[in-house]
């Protein structure tokens, strides 16, 4: 009969306690569905950048025992023992001048663009 009685409490119906329930069982639904999906993007980008490394990896041998062919054959075309390797050095030399001061940034930035562009809305299969 006193102030602090529960048993005529309006707030502590069954239907209030079943209805915040359900609300909290929907907010913990809610967060394993958030963490499972940042789970699985951050899966998708460890095994792209592994696979990414080992492309890389793979492409820069590559290059490399080709330019070793390259300045082996100019060597043999030239009868030389250092002028393919020579001319080779040479070519990558105007190379990387030529990015130096003729290729804006600009360019590469308009390219990332085209390539990343919303791929968090294309990715994202959840209906808002």
């Amino acid at each position: 009969m006193g102030i602090f009685n529960d048993e005529d409490d309006a707030n502590k119906t069954p239907r209030t306690d079943n209805l915040i329930g359900n609300l909290k069982g929907y907010l913990d639904t809610r967060l394993d569905l958030v963490r499972l999906e940042v789970q699985e993007k951050v899966k998708g980008a460890v095994v792209g950048t592994m696979h990414g490394v080992a492309m890389a990896t793979i492409g820069l041998f590559f290059f490399l025992f080709l330019n070793i062919f390259l300045g082996l054959l100019l060597n043999e075309l030239l009868d030389s023992s250092y002028w393919g390797f020579g001319i080779l050095a040479g070519f990558y030399l105007v190379l990387l001048i030529i990015f130096l001061v003729g290729v804006d940034k600009k360019a590469f930035q308009g390219m990332a663009d085209k390539m990343l562009d919303n791929t968090i809305y294309k990715s994202d299969k959840r209906q808002a």
